[in-house]
């Protein structure tokens, strides 16, 4: 990290206080250091999910650790024609959700803190990996994006960093580039917060018509079509995970899509072929970068794909379901799609995409282990994006 942080003291006696909203570096690095430091980076407009990674951040840092959340609209990562100027600026709001879901400090800078002297002459680039579905849909976005959080990295200094995995490219963009550049942080991906009808929460659902909002779950139906195709080429009759777990067929059900497309709540099983000392979020787990499966269930006290007002803890019964033929799964999400788009408001599809999360590369037929089933589409000016996380293993 750039800059020096303010030393390390120990932690308070007395309870948190009330929260600090700071604006500059400077107050930044005037901060007393105590415990675990971990940041949630926002673009503000915070809703459920947002508090989600607070309360895993909180969870994960502790009560006598740090968490701080970060404001910041960011110009770099908007193309033209894009939602800058008409994007919610809801501050007073923000800070009420932050301090209720356990943060320290917000910092919400200007874009002249951010960016001294105008935009940045030397920039991150995402390179090939960024130039794929999000990339491609909107040229230069990732490497707005990777610019401003290398910038908040060195600003806030954490241990451990949270993000969304409803942004399932840009997480795997940013573990990367941890890795990749030796950033001293750990990132952490904490599971898509739903609403009732498996819409995944977002700032942009707002935006949404009511006519539009009851179309918009078609996402969600298709994902989860496409996870019900999968789970019977591996051999589960009509859709259903393994015996006793229940059909995937509801967000908030025993066997819905929990975590990677996996059966059950969050939490409830390790993802296939992570590392265990990474894959929870644990207040002693080493401040080292993790890859794309690191995973905050074991510290989001709310199960983050079931809808936020129905969430049960999890069950330690439930285990993973692979599935099987990429081609099926692939097929199945594309009729629902399909189906949506002949609909009244129509859903536009900008991608459906079965990817390797390790570079977001289409998966070919026979591919084993892990793999993102992603889409994007509009409805009306609105772009919406979700998607699942999914283990296959070899056709029966």
């Amino acid at each position: 990290m750039t800059g020096t942080p303010a030393p390390r003291t120990a932690a308070p006696r007395t309870a948190r206080g009330a929260l600090r909203l700071v604006r500059t570096a400077a107050e930044l690095n005037a901060l007393p250091r105590y415990g675990e430091r971990a940041v949630v980076m926002t673009m503000g407009a915070l809703h459920e999910g947002h508090a989600a990674l607070i309360r895993a951040a909180r969870a994960h840092a502790g009560p006598d650790g740090q968490v701080l959340v970060t404001v910041f609209v960011n110009p770099l990562q908007f193309g033209a024609g894009e939602d800058l100027d008409r994007y919610p600026r809801t501050l007073d709001a923000d800070l009420a959700v932050a301090g209720a879901a356990g943060a320290d400090t917000v910092f919400a800078p200007s874009a002249d803190e951010v960016y001294p002297g105008g935009e940045p002459q030397v920039r991150i680039a995402a390179g090939p990996m960024g130039e794929r579905l999000e990339g491609a849909s909107r040229p230069g976005h990732f490497d707005g994006m990777l610019t401003v959080v290398a910038k908040l990295l060195h600003l806030t200094a954490p241990g451990t960093a949270f993000y969304g995995e409803k942004d399932a490219q840009q997480l795997a963009l940013i573990t990367r580039m941890a890795r990749d550049l030796n950033f001293p942080v750990r990132i952490v991906g904490v599971p898509t917060v739903r609403e009732g009808d498996g819409l995944a929460l977002s700032s942009r659902n707002g935006y949404l018509s009511e006519a539009e909002r009851r179309a918009a779950p078609a996402l969600f139906h298709a994902l989860r079509a496409g996870r019900e195709a999968g789970l019977r080429a591996a051999g589960f009759r009509d859709g259903l995970g393994p015996a006793g777990l229940g059909p995937a067929d509801d967000p908030g059900s025993a066997g819905g899509l929990g975590p990677a497309g996996r059966l059950g709540p969050a939490g409830a099983a390790a993802v296939p072929g992570a590392d265990p000392a990474t894959s929870g979020a644990g207040p002693d787990a080493p401040a080292t970068p993790a890859g794309p499966d690191a995973r905050a269930d074991s510290a989001t006290p709310a199960d983050p794909d079931v809808p936020a007002d129905t969430a049960a803890p999890a069950a330690p019964e439930a285990r993973a379901a692979l599935v099987a033929d990429p081609d099926a799964v692939r097929a199945a999400a594309r009729r629902v799609l399909d189906e949506a788009a002949r609909a009244e408001p129509p859903v536009r599809l900008d991608y459906l995409a079965l990817v390797d999360p390790s570079d977001f590369t289409e998966v070919t037929a026979g591919h084993t282990g892990e793999a993102v089933l992603a889409v994007a589409a509009r409805l009306g000016a609105t772009r919406l994006i979700d998607n699942i996380r999914l283990s296959f293993g070899a056709a029966v």
